[in-house]
This record gives structure tokens, C-alpha cells and sequence, in this order.
């Protein structure tokens, strides 16, 4: 029996971000009406005095996300030369990735984003898709089926409060999908570009 492990993210002590995170949360939450106000000062005293996350979580636990809106999805396809899309860049509530002959790489590490859930349904088609999540990003996978080419969810870890969740649904095709969080080159990049 594996023992469990003292440095679980709940555990963790929580940073002014992630308390300024969930009280954004709160306030969006009771400007859209579901939660009142006396509601909203009650969990905010309580986000505010936080110090772990495990007391963090439950005070947008029972939050749903605001309702879809009808916007069309950021559609993109690899193509024969392949297609990536890293660095900064805007994130919408819905893409469309097609990995097409080339494949296409997903990178989400480097962007910001105030979406609670993001829609990702991805094609792998001959080239593959590559998914890159940072860690405490959230990826729900039940609804990709791994077609030939498979699918791989690697991805560890809770969820962070204000983190968001990543709904992926499609298809492995015959090139695969896979979703996983940073390696080890990709992750000495960030570093070095931090300190410039």
C-alpha cells in the first residue's frame, strides 16, 4: 500500500495569487447571481484567511462555470507541414485541433486565462496531437476515444483553485493523441526565458 503523500497540493500552503484567484471567482460568481451577497462576504473572509488550499477548495467547489457562450471555436489543423501553437496567446472557451499529416502542438504554458473550462476537441488524423498543460491545469478525458493511434493522458496532480479545466472529447486517429504537462526541455525554456 502506497503511503500517501505528505506534499499533496492540498496540503500546500496558499500564495496571495491563489487567494486573490478564488476571491475573483467569488465575484464573478455573485455578479452573475449564484451566490448572494452576504453569501459573497462570508466566503471572502473565509478566502482571504486561507492558508492551504485544502480550505481554499471548498469555497468554489459548488460554483458552476457561466454558461457556454454560442462563439465559434479557434479552429486549428496541422496541415502537411504541421502547425504549433506556443508562447503567448489567447485562449478561447472552445478549439478545434486537427492534427492532419504534420500533426500540431498545443502549448498552454506560457498563456493567462480567466476561463474556469476550456473545450478541446481534437482529431489526431495521421500527424498526432500534442497537448501541454501546465501543472495544476485540470484535464478531463473520459470522452476521447483512442482510435489507432491511441490516446495518453499524462498529466498528475490536483487541480489548483483558479486553475482551469481542460474538457477534451475526438479522436486519436491513427496518429494519437497526447496530453501531458511540460518536459524537461520545455520546462529549461521557461526558466531561460524568465530570466531575460
Amino acid at each position: 500500500m502506497t503511503p500517501e503523500r505528505p506534499n499533496s497540493v492540498s496540503r500546500l500552503r496558499a500564495s496571495d495569487a491563489d487567494r486573490e484567484a478564488v476571491v475573483e471567482q467569488l465575484q464573478e460568481a455573485a455578479a452573475e447571481g449564484r451566490i448572494d451577497l452576504d453569501e459573497l462576504d462570508v466566503r471572502l473572509g473565509q478566502a482571504l484567511g486561507a492558508k492551504t488550499f485544502a480550505e481554499l477548495e471548498p469555497l468554489t467547489a459548488d460554483l458552476a462555470p457561466a454558461p457556454r457562450n454560442a462563439t465559434e471555436p479557434l479552429v486549428l489543423e496541422g496541415g502537411i507541414h504541421g502547425l504549433a501553437r506556443t508562447g503567448r496567446w489567447k485562449v478561447p472557451a472552445r478549439i478545434d485541433v486537427d492534427g492532419g499529416m504534420g500533426g500540431a502542438k498545443l502549448d498552454f504554458t506560457q498563456t493567462e486565462t480567466r476561463l474556469r473550462e476550456i473545450e478541446l476537441e481534437v482529431n489526431g488524423q495521421m500527424g498526432g496531437v500534442v497537448v501541454v498543460v501546465p501543472r495544476g491545469w485540470a484535464a478531463e478525458t473520459d470522452d476521447v476515444r483512442p482510435g489507432m493511434g491511441g490516446f495518453k493522458d499524462r498529466t498528475r496532480g490536483e487541480r489548483l483553485p483558479g486553475a482551469p479545466l481542460l474538457r477534451l472529447t475526438g479522436s486519436g486517429g491513427m496518429g494519437g493523441v497526447v496530453v501531458r504537462h511540460p518536459n524537461i526541455w520545455e520546462r529549461w525554456k521557461l526558466r531561460r526565458g524568465k530570466r531575460r
